[in-house]
């Protein structure tokens, strides 16, 4: 009986030795088989099951079958499996060093930046010089100062557009912003088989609309022939907004499926029967992802056939009458040895595209690329954080002219599923705000100011109700501007507006010296029962040598006043003296002395009250005069601020014909 019981235990260890080995192996075949169709998240699945199975000692085969599992996760963008696997084969000595640049690939792609570099420097000691390794090693290594110096951009996931699925490649219809279309596998979708290759649903083409409050609608499915039981998507639209591309993938359970570009024709609200668009006659290669130029001229397109620089390029094809003329690779530096997919076009002529193949912060990210005429090339650059994350960000589309939009990311998705996004980059603008008004007196809405730029700026800018003037300028460039209004005196500023990345404001005063009455030179000031003057006195005499600069025909009169203390002789005699010393500071400072006449008055001519004046002090009212006799009148207090308005240097305009006529 006890050989019996030995002998059974052994035949059941076998026999579920057997069974484990069997179901590794036969989890290993569909795996395969699944695989060489596309169907990758199938394949993963296998793939995990035969890992699974693999007994911990085989670790050749533990290694190989985690290694294959990670390709399939990675295919279907799900990083942080992929990542987990990639760490397995790694673990089990998968012989080939492409597991530890996937598995740094991965790293980057989930944010872990620092394990991301660590594993590059690893694979570039044993292949010294790779490219695609340097470049991850230098991404990772700029990602960690993007993602901690963030720039202008505004970015925000749009919770009414999304679901519980995935979203993606939105579009604007052309110039009709009120309209926005994107590709979705959420419920109301035509196809109801789960796709092999993704795990999910086959996705359609969904629009949403705004209602004439301007308030987003919810998506609903496109109400045409373009959806099919396939998969439908990715559209982009002709400028007019008439013409609709968008990829299909039509499904063979038996082979391999290639994307294509098809098209429809939009009558009245609805879309035409798709046509598809004969590109190209290779028939193994994938055309997908359209983009028109903002000319109508091209269509840009994603494509893996021969003659590109890496796993898919950039390409453009010229839209014909009767069809499409011959198609050319944009190549470097907008192509690389990775992946260039998604183009898409603002208005202004900017290409936007989607990479991971140039330096970025993992899995696709978002470039901006600029053709420069002189040169015959591409300029490009990485928009960073906040545009770009560790997932994959892919599918710009602008509202009109702003730097503003929709996109799509799988951030923070643990699913790596798609969802999409607003954006703003909120304007740099640079403005001049100024105000017009009669010096002592109120704004002069009847004012022009000229503004010249050393840009080739000149214009005329008339003033509002309330004397002010705003105006947008351009950073870096140094203006003049000519405050003007009919009786008064030309008044120029000068200005360099700042560089700075932000928004500023330049305030501006334009306080026109009136040509008809006595304008007061303020700050003023003589030593004790003297002519002489202080050096308070400076700055409103330089201003009044650069008034005198800015109208070179006036003729003026400079007027000195006292108040009623003192004889009046005595008074004038003082007055004059001050009036020549402000006469000869003006003329060191470089003006004829043709142009200029002294004169002091003493107490002769009390100061006239004019309104805005009587306003501020509140005691007196317009046009009250401040003579001895009314001075005495008021409070002690009240007394002395009058006497001190009396003590005043005016200046009164007597020709503008100074010099014309020599």
């Amino acid at each position: 009986m006890k050989k019996a019981g030995l002998l059974h235990s052994i035949i059941c260890i076998l026999a579920t030795v057997c069974l484990w080995s069997c179901g590794a192996e036969k989890a290993l075949r569909k795996a395969e088989q699944a695989e060489a169709l596309g169907e990758y998240f199938e394949a993963a699945k296998h793939y995990k099951k035969a890992y699974s199975k693999t007994k911990v000692k085989e670790r050749d085969k533990r290694g190989e079958r985690a290694f294959k599992m990670a390709e399939c996760y990675r295919r279907i963008n799900y990083a942080a499996r992929a990542a987990g696997a990639y760490k397995n084969a790694v673990r089990y000595k998968y012989p080939e060093d492409i597991a530890l640049l996937h598995l740094a690939d991965m790293q980057r792609m989930t944010g872990d930046y620092k394990g991301a570099a660590k594993n590059y420097q690893l694979y570039l000691e044993q292949h010294p010089g790779d490219e695609a390794a340097s470049n991850g090693l230098k991404a990772s290594e700029d990602a960690i100062i993007w993602k901690k110096n963030p720039n202008r951009y505004i970015v925000k996931k749009f919770a009414l557009f999304n679901s519980r699925r995935a979203e993606y490649s939105p579009m604007y219809a052309g110039e009709d912003t009120d309209q926005l279309f994107f590709t979705s596998t959420r419920d109301g979708v035509k196809g109801e088989d789960l796709s092999g290759i993704t795990g999910m649903k086959a996705p359609d083409i969904f629009v949403v609309r705004k209602d004439e409050k301007g308030k987003w609608q919810k998506p609903e499915p496109i109400e045409s022939e373009v959806n099919s039981e396939f998969e439908d998507g990715a559209c982009a639209f002709t400028p007019d907004g008439k013409t609709m591309y968008f990829t299909r993938c039509q499904m063979d359970g038996d082979y391999p499926r290639y994307a294509e570009i098809f098209k429809s024709a939009r009558s009245d609200a609805s879309w035409g029967n798709p046509q598809k668009c004969e590109i190209t006659n290779d028939t193994l290669s994938s055309v997908a992802h359209p983009a028109v130029s903002p000319d109508g001229m091209w269509l840009y397109f994603t494509s893996d056939m021969p003659g590109g620089l890496g796993g898919t390029d950039i390409w453009r094809v010229r839209i014909g009458d009767s069809g499409f003329d011959w198609v050319e690779n944009l190549g470097a530096p907008i192509n690389s040895p990775g992946n260039e997919m998604f183009p898409t076009f603002r208005p202004n002529g900017e290409l936007y595209f989607s990479s991971n193949g140039h330096p970025g912060m993992g899995g696709l990210d978002l470039f901006k690329a600029i053709w420069n005429e002189e040169k015959e090339t591409w300029s490009i650059e990485n928009l960073q954080a906040p545009m770009n994350s560790p997932a994959d960000d892919f599918g710009m589309t602008f509202e009109g002219p702003y730097n503003r939009g929709f996109f799509s990311s799988s951030r923070g998705d643990a699913r790596g599923w798609d969802h999409l996004y607003t954006f703003e980059l909120p304007e740099i603008i640079k403005t001049i705000t100024g105000w017009v008004y009669e010096k002592e007196g109120y704004e002069l809405p009847e004012a022009v100011v000229h503004l010249v730029g050393e840009d080739g700026t000149n214009k005329k800018l008339s003033v509002k109700m309330d004397g002010s003037f705003t105006e947008r300028v351009e950073p870096g460039v140094n203006y003049v501007l000519l405050g003007t209004c009919e009786g008064f005196l030309n008044y120029k500023q000068e200005l360099r507006v700042d560089t700075l990345n932000e928004s500023t404001d330049s305030v501006l005063q334009f306080p026109l010296s009136s040509m008809t009455h006595p304008v007061l030179l303020e700050n003023i000031f003589y030593e004790f029962d003297k002519a002489t003057l202080t050096e308070e006195s400076t700055a409103s005499l330089d201003s009044l040598i650069t008034l005198l600069n800015d109208n070179p025909n006036v003729t003026i009169e400079l007027g000195a006043h006292c108040d009623y203390k003192g004889s009046d002789n005595y008074n004038e005699r003082l007055s004059q003296r001050r009036a020549e010393s402000v006469v000869n500071y003006l003329i060191k400072g470089g003006i004829a002395a043709e142009r200029l006449v002294p004169k002091g008055y003493g107490e002769s001519q009390p100061k006239v009250l004019r309104k805005k004046l009587a306003t501020q002090l509140g005691f007196v009212k317009e046009g009250d005069i401040l003579s001895e006799k009314f001075i005495l009148t008021l409070p002690e207090e009240q007394q002395e601020i009058c006497n001190a308005l009396n003590r005043r240097t005016e200046f009164k305009v007597l020709r503008m014909t100074y010099g014309l006529y020599e």
